[in-house]
């Protein structure tokens, strides 16, 4: 695990890029130069620390890399690579050699590379098909930066605000796939490669994967044999990432399924591993359900006690380590959490990607019925009738919110309406006071328009949507960078190479049968867990948001958005943002709380990112 950045055309600050990466990649730092060229690297070492170091040259080639290749032993059989380490970076190398960027299906991990090939004076950029490891880039025609964050990009030439992309942000909650906050600034997307000519570098990109593919195709395996087939796969996975390891490899372990079947099956293949579980101050309690995991398996366990006692004097930073405004208040504990773990170790299991591949949401159930989508000319205007009779609710996970949300995803207009209300649903029904009209949603609009035209059913098309948007564009953003700031290692067995192309395809019905999410992994489940946990519904950390906007962050937030010149002024109507924070405006508590907060993350970027 590292982080990476490099140029053409373009001097680097040397000095200001390692430390702003620094950590990242605390273990080495080093630069390669060459005819207008840049690389430079920050190394986690972590595999084959000895031969591991980077740059790495293998004839006309040069590589950085961040990430890791969990089953790169495999690829060197399969071509018949002769490498002189052990070395994952050096597999990727000789393996681009020989087949180009095909090598790319092969490999089972994470990653962002950068390969320079001399011969051609070109350079090859990639990611990994989730998009679990970040890359960055600046192009505006004669110059090309790239970094595996926002921040060390924006600190090494002078940016202009993309406002359009900022509009979307307020929208939607995230920046959506390429979009950033600055112009000529995009992220490559997930599953996607560039080449970009040393001549003239303008980019030019390709997706090498894309997970619609694989839920438009239909598996023929009945349950049983879908059941023997996952947990054949969770094996392979954990057992790669375990293995693909010269420092010791632990586990988060909360109360949940997906966490606990990763430490179950991990200490197969690790007789001392440690696990962790996270205990601080809110609604629920995960600690009692994880040590019973912890228990049944005889694991090293500790249970970290979070405080948030210091979080006034942490949130700028916590924040601005993203170097975009980013809306998912989960970055708090998972900070925290990520700096406790890092004093025990620096490589650790996770069991993200567990819900968004297997149905583990509350708002999936719906949509296995019924294809809001597609709801019929008949239906928006009953359930917008009903909707509009309904008090509003206050709390996120009582049965009436459920109901009265089912009646706002019916009466929506369009597709992305739809998917908005039942995922971010901030200001959905509002958007008559935010600055921007539809056109600068025109692009997402059209894209959803493909996938709700594609002939996938109504699970399958909400499915497929949050893995290219709320994970791709959120939860790895938030577990890289919480993870990262600490120089912690996240490694996530479900999503797995193997998993990704095989778990879309199969029945809807073994991911959400009747009432019950996650059906094909619950039952799973019921071989490794403790009866207690299979039946636990969805829950993650349990973030006190609403608490904090009244209570502890209450002066510092209104110092942000309620100051004159505040810079969210520019993207909702100043009147809404006032009544909103003196509770004028009909909404509930919830959303309230999510307006608020996603108008101070961007004024935290603007005035801490941006403007310093």
């Amino acid at each position: 695990m590292c982080g990476i950045a490099g140029s053409v055309n373009q001097p680097l600050d040397i000095p200001l890029l390692t430390r702003t990466l620094y950590h990242r990649g605390p273990d080495e730092q080093t630069t390669f130069s060459e005819q207008g060229l840049v690389l430079h690297h920050h190394r986690l070492a972590i595999l084959d620390i000895a031969g591991g170091r980077q740059p790495m040259h293998y004839e006309h080639l040069t590589i950085i890399f961040n990430g890791e290749i969990y089953n790169h032993q495999e690829v060197r059989t399969k071509h018949g690579l002769k490498c002189a380490t052990h070395s994952d970076t050096e597999t990727i190398l000789h393996a681009y050699a020989r087949v180009g960027a095909s090598c790319l299906n092969d490999f089972d991990g994470m990653f962002a590379l950068a390969i320079y090939d001399k011969s051609k004076q070109e350079l090859f950029l990639a990611r990994d098909r989730a998009g679990k490891k970040p890359l960055y880039y600046y192009a505006d025609g004669d110059k090309f930066i790239f970094a595996s964050e926002l921040n060390a990009i924006s600190r090494q030439v002078k940016l202009q605000v993309n406002e359009e992309h900022l509009h979307q942000y307020v929208r939607m909650g995230y920046f959506y796939k390429e979009a950033t906050p600055y112009k000529n600034v995009h992220e490559l997307p997930a599953g996607s490669y560039a080449y970009i000519s040393l001549q003239k570098p303008d980019v030019r990109i390709s997706r090498w994967w894309d997970i619609h593919s694989f839920y438009s195709q239909k598996s023929a395996d009945d349950f049983t044999t879908a059941l023997q087939r996952t947990d054949a796969l969770l094996h392979q996975a954990v057992k790669r990432r375990v293995e693909s390891s010269d420092l010791e490899v632990g586990s988060f372990l909360s109360g949940g399924i997906d966490s606990g079947l990763v430490t179950a099956i991990a200490k197969n293949y690790n007789s001392s591993l440690k696990t962790f579980t996270v205990s601080f101050d809110g609604e629920y309690d995960e600690a009692p359900l994880a040590k019973k995991v912890a228990d049944r398996y005889h694991t090293h366990h500790t249970e970290i006690r979070i405080s948030f006692d210091n979080l006034v004097n942490d949130i700028e930073k916590i924040l601005g380590n993203y170097g975009e405004p980013f809306f998912d208040s989960s970055a708090i504990p998972s900070y925290y959490v990520s700096r406790e773990a890092k004093k025990y170790l620096t490589v650790i299991l996770n069991g993200d990607g567990g819900d968004e591949l297997f149905g583990g949401y509350r708002r999936y159930v719906p949509f296995a019925k019924y294809d809001f989508f597609n709801p019929g000319f008949l239906i928006k205007p009953i359930a917008a009738l009903a909707k509009g009779l309904l008090p509003v609710p206050h709390s996120k996970k009582s049965k009436y919110n459920f109901i009265y949300r089912l009646a706002d995803l019916a009466s929506k207009k369009s597709g992305l309406d739809t998917y908005l209300s039942a995922t971010i649903d901030s200001f959905e029904g509002l958007e008559k006071y935010l600055a921007a009209t539809d056109i600068v949603l025109s692009k997402v609009e059209n894209d959803f328009s493909i996938v709700n035209r594609s002939g996938l059913s109504g699970l399958q098309k909400i499915m497929n949507l949050d893995f290219d948007n709320i994970l791709a564009g959120n939860l790895l953003v938030k577990m890289d960078i919480a993870t990262m700031a600490h120089s912690l290692e996240g490694r996530s067995p479900l999503l797995s190479r193997e998993i990704l192309e095989y778990i879309p395809s199969v029945n809807d019905e073994f991911k959400i049968k009747g009432g019950q999410t996650k059906y094909l992994l619950r039952k799973l489940a019921e071989k490794y867990l403790p009866g207690e946990l299979i039946n636990q519904p969805k829950r993650g950390f349990e973030i006190p948001l609403k608490k904090w906007i009244d209570h502890e962050l209450k002066d510092i937030i209104a110092s942000y958005i309620l100051s004159p010149d505040a810079y969210c002024r520019n993207f909702v109507q100043p009147a809404f943002i006032e009544n909103l924070w003196e509770r004028k405006m009909k909404t509930g508590d919830e959303k309230r709380a999510k307006m608020l907060w996603t108008l101070f993350a961007l004024e935290v970027w603007y005035k801490k990112c941006f403007i310093q």
